[in-house]
């Protein structure tokens, strides 16, 4: 799920396997015999919902990128642009030196 929030939801009998969530919330939602297997579904993004005989096993935790204001897609063609141009004197030096030096000399 990218960007979904189930409000006064009922999950009976289910399966949540190997999913993932950026922005998902489950406001006012019930869970009765619910298992949650390999998932990122943490307890903050239970808002005012019950949990009825559910249960997690594997639960994954770590960083997610959000491309929300910080993250535009301006910034990481900008930042790629900055590491490229990084890159620009040495490539003009080493081939300078393979010019002088020769190709057999600047590899050894």
């Amino acid at each position: 799920f990218k960007s979904v929030t189930f409000e006064d939801s009922l999950f009976k009998n289910c399966v949540f396997e190997d999913v993932t969530s950026l922005n998902t919330y489950f406001r006012n939602c019930t869970f009765v015999n619910t298992t949650f297997y390999n998932t990122d579904l943490e307890q903050y993004k239970f808002v005012d919902s019950e949990l009825i005989n559910c249960t997690f096993f594997h639960i994954r935790t770590g960083c997610q990128i959000s491309f929300d204001d910080d993250y535009s897609a301006y910034w990481i063609y900008f930042v790629n642009f900055l590491g490229t141009l990084a890159v620009l004197p040495g490539n003009i030096v080493s081939a300078l030196l393979m010019d002088r030096i020769g190709r057999l000399t600047m590899l050894g």
